[in-house]
This record gives C-alpha cells, sequence and structure tokens, in this order.
C-alpha cells in the first residue's frame, strides 16, 4: 500500500495576518489557492517548496469564530487505491465516515479522533460497490 502525506487544514478568520505569518514569518510560499463563491470560501495552500506536504488555510466568508482547539480541521494523504485502503481500514475495525462513493475522497478518524481525508492519486477511480451504497453512512 502506497500512501503519501498531503496536508494539514487550519481554519483562520484573518487570512491576511496568516498569509503574512506563513510567508514573511516563516518564508512558505503559496503554492495554490482556491476561492468558492458557491461555498463562501478559500483554500490557500504553504509549503516549504512546491510538491512538498502543505499546510491548507481554510477561510470561511461568514463571521463565524473559532476558539482555541477548533481551528485544526485534517490531515491529508494521497493513496493509490482508495477502495483498497478503505477496505484494509474497515478489516481493522475503523468507520469509514464518508465513504469514497465518488472513488476520490474518503474520511475517517484516528483513535484521538482527528479527522483524516484520503484522496486517490490521480483520476477518480469508477464508483463501486459497496461504496456506492452506503447512503446511510455520514457525508462530510
Amino acid at each position: 500500500m502506497s500512501i503519501r502525506y498531503l496536508h494539514a487544514m487550519i481554519r483562520t478568520t484573518d487570512l491576511e495576518a496568516s498569509h503574512h505569518f506563513y510567508t514573511e514569518g516563516l518564508g512558505l510560499v503559496q503554492t495554490r489557492r482556491y476561492d468558492s463563491e458557491k461555498g463562501q470560501f478559500s483554500l490557500v495552500y504553504y509549503a516549504t517548496a512546491e510538491g512538498e506536504p502543505e499546510i491548507e488555510l481554510t477561510y470561511n466568508w461568514d463571521d463565524r469564530t473559532y476558539s482555541n482547539g477548533d481551528q485544526f480541521g485534517h490531515l491529508a494523504f494521497e493513496v493509490d487505491d482508495i477502495y483498497a485502503v478503505c477496505e484494509q481500514l474497515q478489516r481493522i475495525g475503523v468507520t469509514i465516515l464518508r465513504p469514497p462513493r465518488d472513488g476520490h475522497m474518503a474520511f475517517i478518524k484516528d483513535p484521538n479522533h482527528i479527522s483524516i481525508e484520503l484522496l486517490q492519486k490521480g483520476d477518480s477511480l469508477p464508483p463501486q460497490e459497496p461504496w456506492i451504497s452506503m447512503e446511510n453512512v455520514g457525508s462530510w
């Protein structure tokens, strides 16, 4: 099984101050940015260099606030076969919180309740059972 660490997600209420901290303070480079008009959020990624593991800053455009502890979102790992990884995790007793119905993404939690995102390497795999039938399982 091949797995590659991708990023950790942190929520921010001040994107400009965070950008300044990560670029000017730590010397990271902004590797990419995605702004969602429909979802009302921005995702900005920083790393030590292009292609290295990233920090994903999530900025929600509403007025919500975060107390210490709820800014951290999740760890993300890229996998060669998302279905095989989820099957292996189920075999050892892990609940798949957001099944890979789309052949691309799944969410689980570690024993410490840390969210972990699994992302299919490359293109999404074609939908397959039993994952597409798991409508009664939580979605993210």
